[in-house]
Parts: C-alpha cells; sequence; structure tokens
C-alpha cells in the first residue's frame, strides 16, 4: 500500500472522530449587580505607640476583625509575621515600628 492512502485512511478517522460541529453558543448576558458590602471601619484597641502603628500599617491590608481571629502567637512569631509583612510582600512600616508593632501583637493576641 502506498504512503498516500494511509494518510487518507489517518485523515478520515480523525475527521469522523470530532463528531458533529455545533454552532458557537451566545455569550451570557451580564447585568450590573449592586452588593453592599460590610462596613470596615473596626481599629485595634487602645492609644499607645502599638495601637497607633498597627492601625497605620496594618489597616491598610488587613482588617483588625481578620488579625483578631489569629491564632494566639508568641512574640518571637509575631515578630517573624510582622517582617514577612514587610519584607516578602513589601508592606511600608518602618524599620523601628516593626517591634513595636510585634510587642503590641503580642500583648493582645498572645498566649494567655
Amino acid at each position: 500500500m502506498r504512503p498516500s492512502f494511509y494518510a487518507i485512511v489517518i485523515l478520515l478517522l480523525l475527521i469522523a472522530g470530532t463528531g458533529p460541529v455545533r454552532a458557537a453558543q451566545p455569550a451570557p448576558t451580564l447585568r450590573p449587580q449592586n452588593m453592599r458590602l460590610p462596613g470596615g471601619s473596626a481599629t485595634f484597641p487602645g492609644t499607645d505607640a502599638g495601637a497607633r502603628a498597627t492601625n497605620a500599617y496594618c489597616l491598610m491590608c488587613h482588617s483588625a476583625d481578620m488579625v483578631m481571629n489569629q491564632p494566639s502567637l508568641t512574640a518571637q512569631t509575631w515578630l517573624a509575621e510582622v517582617n514577612k509583612m514587610k519584607n516578602v510582600f513589601k508592606a511600608p512600616i518602618p524599620p523601628e515600628q516593626v517591634p513595636v508593632i510585634a510587642d503590641y501583637l503580642a500583648r493582645i493576641k498572645g498566649p494567655k
């Protein structure tokens, strides 16, 4: 048998295996939706330097509720978390504020 015969057989098998061609489905119609999101005005408790720094630098990405629902962590672990936010996720936390924030978080969300 000739090579062209094999090519024709393969082509016919490929065409037969594709099944019927369907018309394209129309795109769904999207309508604008209004959603009411919960307010995000909660801040970290206190007025000391730790609370002020945490409110200034952490609330730009996190809600206070989200942080307050984290597990209780040691001071060393909070320091590692704040350093991760600064160095890995590029949070604009001044270096001198890192230990202030970590100490504050350890006080309010550390082991009892």
